[in-house]
């Protein structure tokens, strides 16, 4: 599937418009790619966000599945994309031909925020800032392959490859590779192994008692055996281990490669959300009240703002959870509501009064956008206070009532729960344990449980694409009711049993 895009460029008066919007945000020290803006109608903007955003991308039925979903959502009003930027350099951002001037000014502003936010936060440093380049060789790749290999084939594959794409290692592009220990020649002498070099023969007894000998012969004989497992320690990047050790034909191990080099892209956005869209809400809201718009237009874009930033009970908005967590910040870091002393006061009128006047919330902001994920982000800043303020409490469904209603208030409560929603990209915690389980070539999985059993449907589906990669059993490890567990899937049929 493929979509071809004529885009008309920026009206005269949008031209201006977002010449004085990047004229502002430079002004308040955003500091961003260069931005090419495009002008597309709602069915071009439907096709760019099924595509991910890029405007060519190799053919499959997800695509044209998602296209046909937000194209019927736009036709029947549930749904309207107002803005698309893509994080490349330069950054293209697409503007919809039917927005009103307010609604350009607002997402040129937002884009401008997307895109400082793109080049300069830590997390965003490792993507590939070519990657328009680089969707339109995979695209070419796989087309190629189809042409070949034929189009349902590869397209199967496609499918088992999408539906484990989420078992990458996002903190894996920040890892420093291991280097060897370094060697000389002493170390190269040959030492009983376990013993503890003593250039005093009368005092080896003490230092390498029989007893010690024994113990170390008995610790390298289980390293010996680990280094034999594949792999030696649990591993997250379980595409990366299946391109190194699956029985892959060329073509395949390429579509593979392809779909992990893409899940790493966009990993970043996840780990991200909150932040980036706060961020970037944050300076649409500073930039057009304070600069860009004029009076008669302040209701309009209150109107629309108000509604980016609604908030449902137990839902998380990233917008408002975002800007308002930056504003916080800001507040916080100007009055000099932090630290030991302010932590350490316990008079509340006194805190709530709390004015150092250090006016460092500005530069603080820019900081923690430069450093933090969502996970750092709400760790680190939310409070208490915060939480009280907007009711980010933990809410249930009552069935009686037909309603959401507060089931927990506690503020360590609410805060781990909001963690564990956005930690690992809110997916569960797999890693490959061993490659040749029970000397059978078989693949291993352990399931890190936390507190929450794996969803045995998502499993079923996983384990059954992982089957078709790895053309051998697959076996997840996991906790079931506080009892281990391991799910096996073996041409076609699972089996389930407790260890």
């Amino acid at each position: 599937m493929s979509f071809e895009f004529n885009s008309s460029g920026l009206t005269p008066e949008l031209t201006q418009v977002r010449d004085q919007i990047r004229k502002y945000a430079e002004d308040f020290g955003l500091d961003f790619f260069e931005t090419v803006f495009e002008m597309v109608d709602h069915e071009q903007i439907n096709s760019l966000a099924a595509l991910g955003g890029f405007p060519v991308r190799y053919p499959h039925w997800r695509f044209g599945m998602d296209y046909d979903q937000l194209s019927k959502g736009y036709t029947w009003g549930l749904q309207k994309i107002y803005e698309m930027v893509i994080n490349t350099n330069p950054a293209y951002a697409y503007l919809m031909k039917s927005n009103n001037l307010v609604d350009q000014k607002t997402v040129i502003a937002h884009v401008y925020g997307h895109v400082d936010f793109f080049k300069n936060n830590y997390w965003f440093s490792k993507t590939n800032r070519k990657m328009l380049d680089t969707m339109a060789n995979h695209s070419v790749k796989i087309r190629d392959y189809m042409d070949r290999y034929g189009q349902d084939k590869v397209e199967n594959f496609i499918d088992f490859c999408l539906a484990i794409e989420s078992l990458i290692d996002p903190y894996l592009p920040f890892t420093a590779p291991k280097r060897a220990a370094p060697r000389d020649a002493e170390t190269e002498k040959p030492i009983e192994p376990g013993r503890i070099r003593n250039d005093r023969q009368y005092m080896d007894h003490y230092v390498n008692p029989p007893e010690f000998l024994e113990e170390q012969k008995k610790r390298l004989e289980q390293e010996a055996v680990k280094s034999k497992k594949n792999p030696a320690e649990p591993q997250k990047d379980i595409l990366a281990f299946l391109l190194q050790f699956a029985p892959l034909e060329q073509w395949e191990h390429d579509v593979l490669s392809i779909i992990r080099d893409e899940a790493y892209y966009f990993a970043p956005q996840a780990q991200t959300k909150i932040m980036n869209e706060g961020w970037a809400s944050y300076w649409h809201s500073k930039i057009l009240t304070q600069k860009a718009l004029r009076d008669s237009e302040l209701i309009d874009f209150s109107d629309h703002h108000a509604g980016t930033m609604a908030m449902q009970p137990g839902r998380i908005n990233p917008y408002k959870v975002g800007i308002e967590l930056f504003r916080d910040i800001e507040e916080r870091w100007d009055r000099g509501k932090f630290g030991k002393e302010y932590e350490e006061c316990d008079d509340m009128v006194a805190k709530a009064k709390w004015d150092k006047k250090l006016g460092l919330g500005r530069k603080k902001i820019f900081e923690v956008r430069k450093v933090c994920n969502d996970v750092t982000f709400i760790d680190e800043y939310l409070t208490e206070e915060f939480v009280e303020r907007f009711k980010l409490y933990t809410y249930a469904f009552n069935r009686r009532t037909n309603q959401y209603e507060i089931a927990d208030r506690d503020f360590k409560r609410v805060k781990e729960k909001m963690l564990f929603q956005i930690t690992n990209l809110a997916q569960p915690f797999i890693y490959v344990a061993d490659g040749n389980f029970q000397n059978k070539g078989e693949l291993l999985l352990t399931h890190k449980h936390q507190g929450l059993d794996l969803d045995v449907k998502w499993a079923r589906e996983t384990m059954r694409s992982l089957g078709e990669i790895w053309k051998r059993p697959v076996n997840v490890e996991t906790e079931v009711d506080g009892q281990k567990k391991v799910f096996s899937y073996q041409n076609g049929e699972f089996a389930e049993k407790f260890l």
